[in-house]
């Protein structure tokens, strides 16, 4: 007979997030308390610290009973008179303003810990389902020539495809887009405890804390602008063409690469165009190809010595068009196999796939464009695609 249950697995599991989040507030009660330390009149950053790690080891659940427990806690010991759960009406707003603070830490940091479990879920499932897609592409492509519905498969097999190696390309940017999300978060935190600061004065500065808690909104809306970035690239669907400017589309990929590059020690420039008109197109589609380009030009770059610059143009075409070009100073193109860098499965990396560029250049045609490459003198590499406009509107 089996000595264990597994229906008793998820119990356990919330049992010990639960006794995290006690702990987490009990220790931080008992440096708080800590005479040595003199800490009695300043614990909100410990409380909210613990509020951040019960919330990221547990979720929602432990994190608001963290919140509970700090906020109690808080009342008791900090707030006169001391060792009544009961505060004086005129230190009821501290209580207040510490509590709501401590549910915006918390929610903030339980979604955090789960877009990151996400993303690596995502590229932990996916990287089966990509060799068996690539196969697939492969076997679809050669029965195009021979059966006119081979060739819708092969669309739909692409679009899968192009789907699978962004949401792939994604998981691998987990640890550089989890620390895109974390900067704003951190910003927060920082600022709450510079608003409670103002307000528990003598004399509470509003104006100061009125600007701190501006500060707050817009950390966090920049939190959330880049996780509805990443959830738009992690979309399925069909192919949807809208009018898209296509120099708030480059503004967006650098703010979701940023990470990457900082972590390379990479610079990215621009030189965009002003007034240009929008194009025609899948705005997700058309972002995985900025993507693909700018990984790529980063990647040459980060065995090289001297500059590491990233640039990346737009500008207006003699036939009305719009070019972008992306160019890096890495190890340039490969002068063997110069011709082949845009055929499936064809890759210089040790671990890539070599569908990225084959599928940039199919995305790009199906837009009415074209995508090439040229060598940069001295060194690096640019690549360079077209995008047909309609439409009045400018980008």
């Amino acid at each position: 007979m089996s000595m264990s249950n597994p229906l008793l697995l998820p119990k356990a599991r919330v049992i010990s997030a639960y006794g995290i989040a006690l702990l987490s507030v009990y220790t931080a009660l008992l440096i708080s308390q800590w005479r040595p330390l003199r800490l009695e009149t300043a614990p909100v950053s410990l409380f909210l610290g613990a509020i951040m790690l019960s919330a990221w080891f547990g979720g929602v659940g432990p994190g608001l009973f963290a919140t509970a427990l700090s906020s109690l806690a808080f009342d008791y010991y900090f707030l006169p008179p001391i060792y009544s759960l009961v505060a004086k009406p005129g230190e009821i707003p501290r209580l207040v303003i510490f509590t709501v603070s401590a549910l915006f830490v918390g929610s903030l940091s339980a979604a955090q810990r789960s877009a990151t479990e996400s993303l690596r879920r995502a590229r932990d499932d996916l990287r089966g389902t990509l060799h068996e897609l690539q196969k697939s592409h492969a076997a679809l492509q050669a029965e195009s020539l021979e059966r006119k519905h081979a060739e819708e498969a092969l669309r739909e097999a692409q679009g899968d495809l192009a789907r699978v190696t962004r949401m792939t390309t994604l998981g691998e940017l987990t640890a550089s887009l989890a620390h895109e999300v974390n900067q704003p978060i951190a910003a927060a935190v920082t600022n709450a405890n510079t608003c409670l600061r103002w307000l528990t004065r003598e004399r509470p500065d509003l104006e100061e804390a009125r600007e701190a808690a501006t500060r707050i909104v817009k950390d966090a809306t920049r939190a959330a602008e880049i996780i509805t970035r990443i959830r738009l690239l992690f979309k399925k669907g069909t192919a949807q063409r809208e009018l898209v400017g296509v120099n708030e589309m480059v503004r967006e990929m650098i703010v979701l690469l940023r990470g990457e590059a900082t972590r390379h020690n990479v610079l990215i420039g621009t030189e965009l165009a002003t007034n240009l008109p929008q194009v025609m197109g899948d705005r997700v589609q058309l972002q995985q190809v900025l993507m693909n380009l700018m990984l790529n030009g980063i990647e040459a770059m980060k065995d090289v010595d001297g500059q590491r610059e990233l640039l990346i143009k737009s500008q207006r075409a003699e036939n009305k068009d719009v070019i972008v070009s992306v160019s890096d100073t890495g190890v340039g193109l490969p002068s063997q196999h110069a011709d082949q860098i845009f055929n499936a499965f064809f890759t210089t990396k040790p671990q890539g796939t070599g569908m990225g560029l084959s599928i940039s250049r199919s995305i790009v045609e199906s837009h009415g464009g074209r995508l090439w490459a040229d060598g940069n003198s001295p060194r690096g590499a640019s690549f360079c695609f077209t995008l047909s406009t309609k439409g009045e509107g400018h980008g």
